[in-house]
């Protein structure tokens, strides 16, 4: 059985703001299995017994080698292929980076990873990305 195509997968992400109103986003490769070439949030699958927001922690420490903190929850986006193929659920949470020197510590998994002002986004952004992000412009403190 594997998620999101047997049943509704759960993922999460973080979206991490740094003082200069940048925003950390990761590239995916372009032999990724979704979505390949398209910018990202860093994040991944909830697993079992985690809740979601430990669960973006824990991806951000695997893909960007750093430690964050999550602030509060962003947003909820669910992901229905057209076809009905595939099925996902993510939760995005607003985080700030703890300690740790950003890296690309999935090489195999990810093109780049960079910093991108909030003034000027790639366009090729994940829809939850996006969301996450407008979100945040909106609801910012």
């Amino acid at each position: 059985m594997k998620a999101g195509e047997d049943y509704i997968g759960v993922g999460c992400g973080a979206i991490i703001i740094n003082d200069k109103r940048e925003v950390l986003l990761l590239k995916r490769a372009s032999d990724a299995r979704t979505e390949p070439g398209q910018w990202s949030r860093p994040g991944g699958q909830v697993e079992f017994g985690e809740s979601a927001a430990d669960a973006a922690v824990r991806e951000v420490k695997e893909e960007a080698g750093i430690e964050v903190e999550v602030i509060r929850q962003l947003e909820f986006t669910e992901n229905v292929a057209s076809d009905g193929s595939k099925h996902w659920i993510a939760l995005g949470f607003l985080a700030k980076h703890v300690s740790g020197e950003i890296e690309n510590v999935e090489p195999h998994k990810h093109d780049e990873i960079r910093w991108f002002s909030l003034d000027a986004l790639p366009d090729n952004l994940t829809d939850y990305t996006r969301n996450a992000i407008d979100i945040y412009l909106r609801t910012k403190k």
